[in-house]
């Protein structure tokens, strides 16, 4: 190498420089997280003074009003969405991260192509890649009836570096008066009732009023980014009134390199709980931060509990990277369950009986900093009750993971763990 021009050396060492850089930003935080996350106020989760504080930290409007459903699986789903895009009468913004064939699917289509015949303005929002395997034949039914169909960011020659930064939002909202949020979306997994492996575990909300209004932003953000019309009508924002006790906040997350929303509502939610605090998440890949916030919480005498997918989950990697982290976390006092009988895909979380967050959010770094999502925090004791029952019922159906038996388990598993872990900055 010594008796190499110098310009080959400059070559091979920004080569190197390349190489370090790309690992640093694959399997490392550095640089993108405070070392620890705290909060100069003994804030209760829920209470007045806990929603302003996050109001004003997360640069978003406090909602009041509107009501709030909980639809668990796609028995309890589908049917009401399509009763809703049957009575639609102004327009239909419809937006999921996967959408796969088959009899589902085109049902979904056929309704909204009618709805598009009768003269509802219909828009869907595929996602370049959880979007895939959309049918051709039913985006080109709706196209035909006069909906628009758009993909956001397909993969193109010459922007394949943002590929990798997927819109996994869910977002369905009707005539600004009728929404859905949550983990669902179009595919056939998700009928029925978790009835057995081949059927989903998961849950929406349907929201009306000012939820629905908020759930607006979700959509129409990434929308005039992706074909340029904005939607500014007061149509797609009408005017609602409300019970002013039930207050929320809609956080729509587009996360840059230091800026990460969706980080600071976990965040000052979960060093809020005082009581119990129930995570139920498809991925969980916790980063440090998060870790230490919930085992803190444990440790201080609040009842945490985890439920997470078990060997059926459709992410082997990712689940082996979460599972990681069960030691630590079991150590503080955490309790973690897998769900046992089918993939669990729901997403939420639920605080102290009055404070539940829903959305389209695992909990992982992915989320956090790669994906735009979205998520709802809302003040509503009669929807926490509910999903404080729902989390409870699936703890029935659930394995509970033991300190000392986990400590036990082979060390084929260890490695496993231990490999995948490695690039747990991209889950």
């Amino acid at each position: 190498m010594t008796n190499s021009p110098w310009w080959l050396i400059v070559l091979a060492g920004i080569g190197v420089l390349a190489i370090i850089g790309t690992i640093i930003t694959l399997f490392t935080s550095l640089g993108r997280r405070p070392a620890s996350f705290r909060t100069d106020a003994n804030l209760q989760a829920g209470s007045d003074e806990f929603l302003q504080a996050l109001s004003v930290l997360m640069n978003v409007p406090l909602e009041h009003g509107g009501t709030v459903t909980l639809l668990n699986n796609g028995d309890e789903f589908f049917p009401d969405l399509l009763d809703e895009i049957g009575r639609a009468r102004n327009h239909i913004n419809f937006l999921v991260y996967i959408w796969e064939p088959g009899d589902l699917s085109m049902q979904i289509f056929e309704a909204l192509a009618a709805a598009a015949r009768r003269g509802v303005q219909v828009r869907v929002l595929l996602d370049g890649m959880g979007g895939l395997r959309t049918p051709a034949a039913g985006i080109e039914l709706l196209k035909t009836a006069g909906g628009q169909v758009e993909r956001f960011r397909p993969p193109r020659f010459g922007k394949l570096a943002r590929f990798y930064r997927r819109n996994h939002r869910r977002a369905i909202i009707i005539d600004g008066k009728v929404g859905y949020t949550g983990g669902m979306a179009i595919g056939q997994k998700w009928l029925g009732h978790a009835q057995d492996r081949d059927h989903w575990r998961d849950m929406m909300i349907k929201v009306t009023g000012r939820m629905a209004v908020s759930l607006q932003s979700a959509f129409t953000e990434p929308w005039a980014y992706v074909c340029g019309e904005m939607l500014t009508a007061a149509e797609f924002y009408p005017d609602h009134d409300g019970d002013l006790a039930r207050k929320h906040l809609h956080v729509v997350s587009s996360p840059s390199s230091e800026e990460h929303p969706l980080r600071l509502l976990f965040m000052l939610s979960f060093l809020s709980a005082r009581e119990k605090l129930y995570i139920a998440t498809s991925y969980f890949v916790p980063d440090r931060q998060t870790r230490e916030a919930v085992a803190e919480r444990a440790r201080a005498g609040v009842d945490v509990r985890i439920l997470v997918p078990n060997e059926l989950t459709d992410a082997p990697p990712i689940r082996l990277a979460g599972r990681s982290y069960y030691e630590e976390l079991l150590a503080s006092g955490i309790r973690i369950y897998e769900y046992q009988p089918t993939m669990m895909h729901a997403k939420c979380v639920v605080i102290d009986g009055t404070w539940s967050l829903v959305g389209s959010a695992n909990m992982d770094i992915r989320s956090k900093e790669l994906n735009q999502e979205n998520v709802m925090g809302i003040r509503d004791t009669c929807l926490a009750r509910q999903l404080e029952q729902s989390f409870l019922d699936d703890l029935g159906n659930a394995r509970e993971i033991r300190l000392d038996e986990w400590q036990h388990r082979g060390l084929m598993d260890r490695l496993k763990e231990r490999f995948w872990v490695l690039f747990a900055e991209q889950y």
